[in-house]
């Protein structure tokens, strides 16, 4: 029986190594195939839209990115050209704005060709509790993270169509689908992009377009510097950007880079990257009212709201709170994440 034991265990591990080591043959393959193909990120100025287009470009592809901001574009598109030694298209473009979408993605045809993959990365991220938190930081998430994500696919889709092929990457987030406290309008734009992007598979699939749907954990890309915190500033300031800095609980953009852009040459359809994000989603799933109740004890644990009115106190950006926020041990905590920031974000 020992013997007999043994012998199933074998063959499991060989079965389970060869499907490994297929899959890797296979991604290594397909990645060969990004080769040429025309390649459109949203919110590729910084973090993990910048570091994804120069994995792309370092694929051969011919990739775009856009973001508001002329001049981070032009460092963006510096320091990928050094980093793959390829040229990008570097277009100023409001992704929340529908008639400058429009304009963007009529460039990048013109300049480039039709679009064979479009990477809706686009992202805000305002930190406060609800009572800090104004309509104005909703509407700005939905515009950003929903519908930013809506008007480029709109804008590729009849090329797509006409050619039957095309890809369509969405990077939600793990707060799509575990809604953290302090984080209201983050999540609300995250579930939304979640739902779009999961209907558009089951409507785009039989008309030849594929459809991905990322959904990372914390990333370690510095993202904190460029958030808006309210309500107690500084505190909030503090447990976010440790939290998004620690190697246990976040995944380094680089690693995150290399995932999204495997799971894009492998044609994946849903991907959760990083293992607190996959318990996460696990814990949810199957014990969703465990689940509830420890991110009510989370939220006891956050700073509370202050009672200065939102007109009194503005959001601040994370930059600008770097300073007065951060005491020698927090500096420690948080080496990674401003190794992320000089690499990412500045």
């Amino acid at each position: 029986m020992k013997s007999g034991g043994n012998t199933w265990a074998l063959t499991g591990l060989v079965l389970a190594g060869g499907y490994l080591g297929l899959r890797s043959y296979q991604a290594r393959s397909r990645t060969r195939n990004l080769r040429g193909k025309i390649v459109l990120i949203t919110g590729g100025s910084k973090g993990l839209g910048m570091i994804l287009a120069r994995n792309f470009a370092l694929a051969g592809a011919r990739v775009a990115i856009c973001a508001r901001s002329v001049e981070e574009l032009e460092k963006a598109r510096s320091w990928i050209h050094k980093e793959a030694a390829a040229s990008v298209l570097a277009v100023p473009c409001d992704v929340s704005r529908r008639e400058d979408v429009d304009v963007l993605v009529n460039h990048v045809q013109r300049v480039y060709g039709p679009i064979d993959i479009l990477i809706n990365n686009a992202g805000t991220i305002a930190v406060a509790p609800l009572e800090a938190t104004g309509i104005e930081d909703f509407e700005k998430a939905q515009n950003v993270m929903f519908w930013g994500a809506l008007y480029p696919t709109l804008a590729v889709l009849p090329s797509m169509r006409s050619r039957r092929q095309g890809q369509i990457v969405n990077i939600t987030s793990i707060g799509a689908l575990v809604s953290l406290p302090h984080l209201i309008p983050y999540s609300s734009a995250k579930f939304a992009a979640l739902g779009l992007s999961l209907g558009l598979y089951a409507e785009l699939k039989p008309q030849g377009i594929q459809v991905t749907t990322i959904v990372p954990g914390l990333m370690r890309t510095g993202s904190f510097i460029n958030a808006e915190f309210s309500g107690r500033k500084e505190q909030e300031y503090r447990w976010f950007s440790v939290a998004s800095s620690l190697p246990v609980l976040s995944l380094s953009a680089e690693r995150a880079a290399r995932k999204i852009v495997k799971a894009v040459a492998m044609k994946d359809s849903f991907k959760i990257l990083g293992a607190p994000a996959k318990v996460a989603a696990t814990l949810y799933m199957n014990f969703p009212e465990f689940s509830l109740y420890g991110v009510s004890l989370i939220s006891r644990l956050l700073p509370r709201a202050d009672r200065s009115t939102r007109q009194a106190n503005p959001p601040t950006a994370g930059r600008n709170l770097q300073k007065e926020s951060e005491a020698a041990t927090l500096r420690l905590l948080k080496g990674l994440g401003q190794a992320a920031v000089q690499s990412y974000q500045t």
